[in-house]
């Protein structure tokens, strides 16, 4: 099941008291045991909550990316412009730095296409974002649903 790391992370945090349990391999190590019955405290009942109350899982691998640049999806690559220019340019993608993202996004389409040369996305549109990390795409898929976009994903 994809993203239940996040979830199982949260269980564990109620189970396993701090510095207490039984362990059968290197300290720190995974296959340590919580000492049951022990009482969780404030703090990992609210990551327990936190994360059951996650959202949808909005991103694409690398093969689904690929896909769906063949087809009609827009790709919004919102690195820094001196990172293109180092690492360089993701062909078919627009590069939007994630600082302009929301004003590039409210912007009327004839002003898109003359800062951006290309058609200013629609809300029905597939748009992907992608940065080098994924932190970056993440913030801009947060600011397109924001905004209204109905089909973001981040890579």
């Amino acid at each position: 099941m994809r993203g239940c790391g996040g979830l199982r992370r949260a269980v564990w945090a109620v189970l396993a008291p701090r510095g207490r349990g039984s362990c059968r391999g290197p300290a720190g190590s995974t296959r340590c045991r919580p000492r049951l019955g022990a009482a969780p405290d404030l703090k990992s009942i609210n990551v327990i909550f936190y994360n059951l109350s996650t959202t949808a899982d909005h991103s694409v691998s690398y093969k689904e990316l690929k896909d769906l640049l063949k087809s009609q999806t827009i790709h919004i690559d919102v690195r820094e412009k001196w990172e293109i220019g180092k690492f360089g340019k993701i062909p078919g993608s627009i590069n939007i730095p994630l600082g302009e993202v929301v004003e590039a996004l409210r912007m009327n389409p004839e002003d898109f296409k003359e800062q951006y040369n290309q058609d200013m996305p629609a809300k029905l549109d597939h748009i992907v974002f992608s940065c080098m990390a994924g932190v970056r795409s993440k913030r801009a898929l947060d600011i397109a649903m924001s905004l209204g976009f109905s089909r973001p994903q981040n890579k």
